[in-house]
Formats: C-alpha cells, sequence, structure tokens
C-alpha cells in the first residue's frame, strides 16, 4: 500500500495493487458511516471517499478545484440526507471548523443524527427548510466561507442563491450539484446545466467551473461560484 498527500488537508490517495482510492483521515476512528473501507496508515486511518456515493468527491476526481477547504472554518451545508458527504467535510475541516447542516426531512435528519452526528462535534444540524435562510440566523450566527447545496428540487438553484446571498462572505464559494431531473425530467441535462448556469451568472454570481458527474453521477453536475454582488 501507497498513501499520497493531497493539497487539500486531510486528504490522500491510497494505492492497492494498482488501484487508486480517494481518502480522507477519519475524524472518528474504527467508526465508518456508509460501508467504506478504513485504510491503517503512517498518516492515521484513513476512510475511502467513494465517488459514486458523493458528489464532491465525483466532482475533485473529474479535475474541479476544492481548495476553498484549505482555508474554509464555516460551512453552511444545505441537504445533507444522512451525512455521506458531510462527514467527509467533516474530516477535512477536523477541529479547525465547524459545518452548520440544515435538512428538512425528518427520517432523514433523525438518521443523520444517529448516524453521523453523534460522533462529530465539528457538524452543527439544523432542522429546518432550506427554503427559509432567515429562519436559521440565529444559529449560523454570521458569514460562512462556503456554501454547499445538493437539494433534490425543482428550485435548488434558488435554494442556493437564496441562502449564499444571506450568509455567504466576500471571496467564499458556492458549490451546487444540479440534479437534472429533479428541475425537469424530460429535457437534456446538458440544456439544463446551462440554463441554472444562466440564472447564477445573472444574479450576481460569477461561475468558476461546471463539471458533468458521468459516470460517477448520471444526470447530474456540480457548478463552482463565488458571490460577487449581493
Amino acid at each position: 500500500m501507497e498513501v499520497e498527500k493531497l493539497k487539500i488537508r486531510n486528504t490522500y490517495i491510497v494505492s492497492i495493487e494498482g488501484k487508486r482510492y480517494l481518502a480522507t483521515k477519519n475524524l472518528t476512528p474504527g467508526i465508518t458511516y456508509y460501508k467504506e473501507r478504513l485504510f491503517k496508515t503512517e498518516y492515521g486511518e484513513l476512510r475511502e471517499w467513494i465517488p459514486y456515493k458523493s458528489k464532491l468527491s465525483a466532482a475533485y476526481l473529474k479535475n474541479m478545484d476544492i481548495s476553498i477547504l484549505n482555508k474554509a472554518n464555516r460551512i453552511l451545508y444545505l441537504g445533507m440526507s444522512t451525512g455521506t458527504t458531510v462527514s467527509h467535510v467533516s474530516d477535512i475541516l477536523a477541529d479547525e471548523g465547524v459545518i452548520f447542516g440544515v435538512e428538512v426531512a425528518p427520517r432523514v435528519m433523525l438518521e443523520y443524527i444517529n448516524r453521523v452526528a453523534k460522533f462529530r462535534d465539528n457538524i452543527i444540524p439544523i432542522f429546518y427548510d432550506a427554503r427559509k435562510p432567515e429562519e436559521y440566523l440565529y444559529i449560523v450566527n454570521g458569514k460562512v466561507d462556503m456554501v454547499y447545496c445538493d437539494v433534490a428540487q425543482p428550485d435548488q438553484t434558488e435554494i442556493a442563491m437564496a441562502n449564499s446571498k444571506l450568509y455567504l462572505k466576500k471571496g467564499g464559494e458556492l458549490f451546487l450539484a444540479i440534479k437534472a431531473r429533479s428541475i425537469d425530467a424530460s429535457r437534456d441535462p446538458a440544456e439544463i446545466y446551462r440554463d441554472e448556469v444562466k440564472k447564477l451568472e445573472k444574479n450576481g454570481f460569477k461561475v468558476l467551473e461546471t463539471v458533468d458527474l458521468e459516470p460517477y453521477e448520471k444526470d447530474h453536475a456540480m457548478v463552482r461560484a463565488r458571490l460577487i454582488r449581493y
């Protein structure tokens, strides 16, 4: 086994018998969250960050720049689901930051709290509707370095923009996972991606990258943008 330390903090490539695995340093040694592999290394215990299970992992493996994670210490995460990706972001931040995780589905939130949050002090679960970002102002209590939005709703871009305009600090970045089939199942996904990017650009965002997540995620793209006008 060979281990390569990457430029993103607490992130590595593990090579075993010709296969390469993206991994993060496990903040909770011995505990896994979605049947991911654990690797015992000179850097400590690493957790496989599976791109077929995490859109952020897929985006990184398709060469998206996620270096904002090196300096981010406050992240607003919209649509935590059961906590797969947010657990890896938690690994990356370790004790240098906090994640405010918003989820509106009660069953999913309960599963997330029981499976992930109770083991990790750097995640604050927020049981609110991301369409109403002003309702959790008192919890976030300030600006964030990064907004990550992964919600399966037709108005997912509008949700991302509303939260970014309220919480994202100058120079911060928005990562928006566009789920084409949640917006319109009858249209070509590439056309949907272009339309959602145009929305961002018309509403004060500079789009830095758009990456199609195939083959890891079908009909999904990740957009990285910076808010330049409130």
